[in-house]
């Protein structure tokens, strides 16, 4: 199994820096006001969707009862809302697409090639 990497905000704002071509201050601009704008329009309830990506919408969790796992006690966990990411069609096609090729260009079984 490979390591997986992470990517971060500041690897997209060096991308943005690295296509566009703007400075660094308005790439993190660019960035702030994508990921602003979804909080947003989360904390209001409404649905974003960005095609060809996926939808963003908040779920409802119903509140429960919980233990408090130190003491054992009963604990009331209120109801409350969740961010929730759908994917669409196109980037699951894409994902898995790209595994395909991925696990086809690995060699198999440890086997190298032949000169």
């Amino acid at each position: 199994m490979t390591k997986q990497t992470t990517l971060t905000k500041a690897d997209l704002i060096e991308e943005v820096l690295r296509i566009t071509e703007l400075p660094r201050k308005e790439s993190e601009t660019i960035v702030e006001t994508i990921f602003d704008s979804i909080i947003g329009a989360l904390q209001k309830g409404e649905k974003i969707e960005i095609r060809g990506f996926g939808s963003f919408r908040t779920r409802e969790r119903r509140g429960r009862v919980g233990r408090n796992p130190k003491t054992g006690e009963k604990v009331e966990v209120p109801a409350k809302k969740i961010p929730f990411f759908k994917p669409s069609k196109e980037l699951k096609d894409f994902v898995n697409s790209a595994e395909a090729q991925a696990s086809a260009a690995a060699p198999a079984g440890g086997d190298s090639p032949r000169a």
